[in-house]
């Protein structure tokens, strides 16, 4: 599966999407699509993901890339297919930010390692208030890239513990990367570094909670 891995993060890389679908067609042929989804479509997100990071590859190509993850997942993982976990009390957002590369990394990953999840594109606090209540929201992903956006968690949190909600926040972005204690100074409970570390933070919390 390395292999395949490879071929498949140099198809991504390359925005091949005929040649990405034939190494995912013939993954599958072996495996079931749940393990090559996490063993082949999960590690070339992550390693597209670092590689942006780190400014070698282009925000065209990682978000073009994870669309083509998104859609290859998508047609072997329908979203009430057994194999999906969360039922729908999962949510991911930008909060009052407008870079939403970070949120579709996450997003991708979390999609494709099986997860049923609310996509809230970009929100302000108090939209995102009613949001997480109506859908009875139990885990909160929020992403951010600028400071100020960062500290609006803080006032979220307030906000959402007037209500009466118990939602989990985890935090990702450059503000909690600068600073590590910053994810708990704004009332988080836990902070990611990449899209693996959101994946592993929300299977603790689910299995916290069933």
């Amino acid at each position: 599966m390395d292999e395949f891995s490879s071929e498949l993060y140099e198809a991504l890389v390359s925005l091949d999407r005929l040649r990405a679908e034939t190494l995912f067609q013939q993954a599958i042929g072996h495996k079931p699509p749940m393990q090559v989804i996490e063993e082949l479509i999960v590690p070339a997100l992550e390693q597209l993901g670092e590689k942006w990071n780190a400014g070698q590859i282009a925000l065209s190509q990682i978000y073009m890339s994870s669309r083509i993850c998104e859609d290859m997942v998508e047609r072997v993982l329908p979203s009430m297919a057994s194999g999906r976990k969360g039922h729908r009390h999962l949510a991911i957002v930008v909060l009052s930010d407008y870079h939403l590369l970070g949120k579709r990394i996450v997003l991708s990953v979390m999609r494709a390692s099986g997860f049923d999840i609310f996509d809230y594109g970009r929100m302000d606090v108090d939209e995102l208030v009613e949001r997480v209540l109506a859908d009875e929201v139990k885990i909160l992903l929020i992403s951010v890239l600028m400071l100020p956006a960062a500290l609006k968690v803080k006032e979220l949190r307030s906000a959402l513990d007037a209500k009466g909600s118990r939602v989990r926040i985890a935090v990702g972005g450059a503000p909690f990367l600068f600073d590590p204690d910053l994810w708990r100074e704004v009332g988080a409970d836990a902070m990611g570094r990449t899209a693996a570390d959101a994946v592993a933070i929300v299977h603790r919390w689910m299995e916290e909670m069933a």
